[in-house]
């Protein structure tokens, strides 16, 4: 109740900013809406479904700095979907903190578990809050029109009237709640859907449990349980009981069933966990973060353990810390010789520890660039290993020698060192390591790095290759199956290397090697683990095409998750499979070590390429991209196959004039898939501008194995990689055999 009254809490920005604001829910039960004490200043509000999560207590850099000031069970930090910052707050008292946690919570849980028709109505409902002006809970003609601009579209005048009339059933010159309701949905009557609908109904009213058979069967492509199949979706999605009763679907229902999981062009038993997790480690794909605690650039960018949360919320499997000499014995983690702020390396492994296993059970690589002395080196020992206890594997499993790498199902709960180690697993295993308490190792990946990047500076490359750094024993201990080596020839890796070395190539090597012997690449990389890194001179923290490295079997890809953009929503989408678990087995040909696959040349192996056809048919309330009073998108439709070099392509729709809330094409794209199995295909809404470059509207990407075939529903996200509903595309899919 609390919170319906309002409450005052302090934000937290910073130890020296902390400023009180009134918050309250409003009656929706989805707005919270906050201003300063301050009389006449602006307020601001937020939607609860943009909360992922509530942290308790001090859970956040800002709220660890004032620790001292505000005791635990006062704070809390609402973390935002996206890449939006957090919000920190403290309570006047540990009660008033303990009713916003659990009446947040309860409302995210609320919204979680909403149906499709439930998310939609909540949805106008929120328009109808916008636009009523005058807050009178009605809304008269001249709110309507500006409802319509709000929403994404252009209508004319003479029509909006029309609807408006109709829907004013009560004939008072104004729209209350039930007849507003009435207005949306004759706006928003799906002719592309009714025509199917029609198409397959005997009477135009009703489908029956025949009729829907057929759909089902003719252009779902459904081949096995049928009958089952349709009686589950009438159940399901049907909203009449007299139809469900029945046996039959009304469009209402019909219309749910495709806007559903169910009918989206994500088969949906994809989206679980369907793959074999008991394959060596390096038969996968692995999510895989660059410099993981950076937020922004890689020069004076903000350093935090958030960017840590992030990614492993994220399904990230593997990420990075690079690690320097701190004050007091401490080591800390930050972006070396730049501006970037650092953070201590301790508080990276408890957050690792807090958050490793929270996507997902499968194993963490944590991925250690070392440039401590010796003396922190052990410092870094004694954290990894007091923090993360058991999690942290030291030995191999079962305590016997392997003879390969462990699977990822062996390795659940597991988080997995990576760096340099003295000797080999062989000699730790038989206690042969010279008790010399340390070791001489290069350091590979700043060499690497340089070198790519200033290969006509030969001074700095002699000063740099020399360069050795004393391992300590301690650390070289917690590297078990990832030992960092440096790289040479893909023969001399054939002849002298172990399955438990792994090496690291910068972009612009990966791909060198790629093309001058792409088949050896993919056998490197069935027998050992690679990491790819983005070059040194992408300052910006853009990425590289992850696309090109998977092509030829590397398993860590390494990418700047906190920046957005077409590399991320490859990575989100290859990762969206499989039960987000950060795992994708690599297709047989790249695991089979006789296969000799060339990325480059894919016809050589006799594939048989697959024809896929793609009717774009209409947009569903795409989101304003300017917020220009008046605006509104001309949207095309572009997609996109990643893939092998052969299979690279992208098509697109025409433009609809001004129409952002329902345009129609019907216009059909096609393209010739040589290796399914490596594709991903990506569809992009842009607005459409003559005079300079298309504003991204939405996107969402899928791996080409993913897709249901038939009339489909693609639900579309924003740039960075959250919901954005009800934007949708609807398609009509078929994938067929080249002969």
């Amino acid at each position: 109740l609390s919170m319906f009254v309002g409450t005052v809490m302090r934000k937290i920005k910073s130890r020296t900013w902390k400023k009180q604001r009134y918050f309250r829910l409003q009656e929706d039960c989805m707005t919270i809406w906050y201003k300063s004490k301050k009389a006449g200043n602006t307020h601001s509000t937020f939607s609860v479904g943009d909360v992922e999560a509530v942290r308790e207590g001090h859970q956040s850099e800002v709220l660890l700095s004032i620790a001292d000031e505000f005791p635990p069970d006062r704070c809390f930090t609402l973390v935002f979907r996206g890449r939006r910052g957090n919000l920190d707050l403290v309570a006047e008292s540990a009660g008033e903190a303990q009713s916003w946690i659990k009446g947040i919570r309860k409302l995210i849980d609320n919204l979680e578990n909403m149906g499709q028709r439930e998310k939609l109505d909540q949805w106008i409902c929120d328009w109808f809050k916008k636009a009523d002006k005058n807050r009178d809970g009605q809304m008269n003609f001249k709110e309507v029109q500006d409802l319509l601009k709000m929403m994404n579209v252009d209508m004319n005048e003479h029509h909006a009237l029309r609807l408006f009339t109709t829907a004013d059933k009560s004939q008072s010159g104004t729209l209350e709640d039930d007849e507003f309701v009435l207005f949306y949905k004759m706006l928003t009557q799906r002719e592309d859907v009714l025509r199917v609908f029609q198409e397959y109904s005997g009477d135009g009213q009703k489908l029956t449990l025949q009729d829907l058979k057929d759909f089902l069967r003719e252009e779902q492509l459904r081949e096995d349980g049928v009958q089952q199949y349709a009686l589950k979706l009438t159940e399901r999605y049907e909203p009449s009981d007299t139809a469900r009763m029945l046996q039959v679907m009304t469009f209402d229902g019909f219309l749910m069933y495709l806007t559903s999981p169910e009918g989206s062009i994500f088969n949906p038993t994809m989206v679980e966990l369907y793959q074999d997790m008991t394959q060596p480690l390096c038969h996968y794909f692995i999510s895989s973060s660059h410099n993981t605690y950076l937020l922004e650039d890689q020069i004076r960018g903000h350093s935090s353990v958030e960017g840590y949360i992030r990614a492993l919320k994220r399904g990230c499997r593997c990420v990075e810390v690079d690690c320097w000499d701190g004050p007091n014995e401490e080591p800390i983690v930050y972006h070396g010789h730049t501006f970037t702020s650092k953070i201590f390396f301790k508080d990276v492994v408890t957050v690792l520890g807090n958050y490793a296993f929270k996507a997902s059970q499968y194993p963490v690589i944590l991925s250690i660039e070392n440039h401590c002395s010796v003396e922190q080196q052990k410092v870094m020992a004694q954290h990894l290993t007091q923090i993360l206890g058991d999690k942290l594997l030291k030995t191999p499993l079962h305590g016997k020698f392997p003879i390969g790498l462990p699977s990822p199902e062996d390795l659940k709960g597991k988080i997995l060192l990576k760096g340099k180690k003295i000797g080999g697993l062989e000699d730790s295993m038989n206690g042969v390591v010279d008790d010399s308490l340390m070791g001489e190792v290069s350091d590979e990946e700043e060499t690497a790095e340089f070198n790519d990047d200033h290969h006509r500076n030969d001074s700095i490359r002699h000063r740099v290759k020399k360069s050795k750094q004393s391992l300590s024993k301690e650390l070289s201990d917690c590297v078990v199956y990832c030992k960092s080596v440096h790289f040479s020839s893909f023969k001399h890796s054939q002849i002298h290397s172990k399955f438990y070395e792994i090496s690291s190539f910068t972009e612009s090597k990966a791909r060198k090697h790629i093309r001058e012997a792409g088949a050896e690449f993919v056998l490197h990389n069935a027998r050992q683990l690679s990491r790819v890194y983005p070059s040194g001179l992408r300052t910006d923290s853009s990425n590289f095409n992850p696309q090109d490295m998977w092509n030829a079997g590397c398993q860590i890809v390494a990418l700047n998750f906190q920046t957005a953009g077409v590399e991320m929503d490859l990575n989100d989408g290859l990762f969206c499979q499989n039960g987000h678990c950060g795992y994708v087995l690599k297709p047989a040909f790249m695991r089979n070590i006789d296969e000799r696959f060339d990325p480059e040349n894919p016809q050589n192996g006799g594939y048989k390429p697959l024809s896929l056809s793609i009717q774009v048919i209409s947009g569903q309330q795409l989101p304003k991209v300017n917020i220009k009073e008046g605006s509104i998108i001309d949207p095309l439709v572009r997609v996109e196959i990643h893939g092998v070099p052969l299979d690279q392509a992208k098509q697109e729709t025409r433009y609809i004039d001004n129409n952002g809330f329902n345009p129609v094409w019907y216009d059909t794209l096609q393209f010739t898939i040589h290796v399914p199995e490596l594709a991903l295909v990506r569809f992009v809404v842009e607005d459409y501008d003559k005079t300079s470059k298309n504003d991204f509207v939405g996107q969402f990407t899928l791996p080409f194995t993913c897709i249901q075939p038939g009339y489909r529903h693609i639900h579309l996200l924003s740039k960075d990689g959250t919901s954005i509903p009800p934007s949708s595309l609807f398609v009509h899919v078929r994938i067929t055999k080249l002969t």
